[in-house]
């Protein structure tokens, strides 16, 4: 699975993403989480979905049901 993180200014709602070369999904998720300081995610969130999201780039067939992942991550919290 491939994936792209950007950190992108917004200007009058609307913001541009460019895929690096070679991303060649048809479909994607897009998920927008606002940036500002007082709204960003503590450190443990982060490091927390950083090892998921390397967990999962590394054995895509171990997936997890969404409900499941959420009990999951608020019992590691």
């Amino acid at each position: 699975m491939d994936a792209v993180r950007q950190f992108v200014e917004v200007k009058n709602n609307t913001f541009q993403i460019t895929l690096p070369e070679g991303f060649n999904a048809k479909r994607v998720e897009v998920i927008i989480l606002p940036s500002d300081d007082k709204d960003s995610l503590s450190d443990d969130l982060k490091s927390l979905l950083d090892t998921r999201l390397e967990d999962y780039q590394n054995n895509p067939d171990d997936v997890m049901d969404f409900d499941e992942l959420l009990n999951q991550l608020e019992s590691e919290i």
